[in-house]
């Protein structure tokens, strides 16, 4: 095993991609609070491009997945030789895995009958949602360091970034690709969900669509990832009378994330891409069910809190309801917050 003050740790966030950025923050204080440990993150394919991005983990352990049965993720941990295991929201199959794999010390929230593998465990209560899911994250990284005997150190966002001549070559290129003038403000509209949550209708984001104004003038750029094309054509139809283009996310996330790095709004329902466009600090706007699980508070993106804004149902109403926020009122907010000026 590892020196005490070089420790081999695994956390696992296995599950959307929303969930693994909400991680990150954890992982910039394991980083700034252990800087001589080995950090690897386990993690499904889907997010493996996201992770290799993220300037906190040393190595990416793919998670096989539970079709490939249990031997198969015991073998990657074991070939790890991890001195601590912490599993960011409780799972019987990692922790099962964990044990079998002698790793020492198994850290996991204190909830459901997965915690029975685990030898540390901190009760939190998330189902309460009383605070945002990335400080439920954080808190396990800080109860590992402070058992460790070592100073928590904090660490404030953006979680994610890229060269600025980088960023600057991609954004002429999109610009002359899809033929946007280079005084406007670029709002990435995306419509698509990916099944995560409650989300707006086309007519709302329609509506929401037409009532942004911007005094440079702005385009939209209505974004779609594998599965969501039809939706964000069929929005696009719908604005003709306005400046909007469709981008087609085919290159994976990464890329994806590189072209988020120069928006100068993201607009979206809860969903995995939302979270990506907070870990870099974009201006976002947020729409949420009501409900205790799925609040703005608990699925709080990780910009910062002048570079955020979200709704969900009114009181009175039932609480995964969508038509009932005002849409039209949104796209004055965020005109007067995020396009009332030039980009920040």
């Amino acid at each position: 095993m590892s020196a005490p003050d070089a420790p081999r740790v695994l956390v696992v966030r296995n599950d959307k991609l929303g969930d693994f950025l909400l991680a990150w923050p954890a992982l910039a204080i394991l980083r700034a609070s252990l800087p001589a440990a080995t950090l690897d993150v386990l993690v499904p394919e889907y997010t493996r491009s996201i992770a290799e991005l993220c300037p906190s983990v040393d190595g990416v352990v793919l998670d096989p997945g539970p079709e490939a049965g249990a031997t198969a993720l015991l073998e990657r941990l074991r070939a790890g030789r991890y001195d601590a295991l912490l599993t960011l929201f409780s799972s019987t199959r990692v922790g099962f895995a964990g044990w079998r794999a002698g790793i020492p010390t198994r850290i996991a929230p204190a909830t459901k009958l997965a915690q029975v593998f685990y030898n540390e465990r901190v009760v939190q209560r998330r189902s309460r949602s009383l605070k945002p899911e990335f400080e439920y994250n954080a808190d396990l990284a800080r109860d590992y360091v402070r058992g460790l005997g070592a100073e928590v150190r904090e660490v404030s966002g953006p979680y994610l970034g890229f060269d600025r001549d980088l960023v600057a070559r991609l954004e002429a290129e999109f610009r002359a690709r899809l033929e946007i003038p280079a005084e406007h403000a670029l709002v990435f509209l995306h419509p698509g969900s990916g099944g995560s949550a409650n989300n707006l209708s086309l007519e709302q984001y329609a509506t929401l669509a037409r009532g942004l104004s911007s005094e440079r003038g702005h385009t939209l750029i209505i974004s779609a990832g594998p599965g969501e094309q039809a939706i964000a054509h069929d929005l696009h139809a719908s604005l003709a009378d306005i400046s909007a283009r469709v981008y087609e996310s085919s290159a994976g996330l990464a890329c994806f994330a590189q072209h988020l790095a120069f928006a100068d709004l993201f607009v979206a329902g809860s969903t995995g891409t939302l979270h990506l466009a907070g870990a870099l600090d974009c201006p976002t706007g947020a729409f949420y069910p009501r409900r205790r699980s799925s609040t703005p508070l608990r699925w709080q993106t990780l910009n910062s809190d002048g570079r955020r804004l979200a709704w969900s149902p009114p009181e009175g109403v039932g609480e995964r309801d969508m038509s009932s926020i005002d849409v039209a009122s949104a796209a004055r907010e965020l005109s007067e917050r995020f396009l009332a000026s030039g980009r920040s």
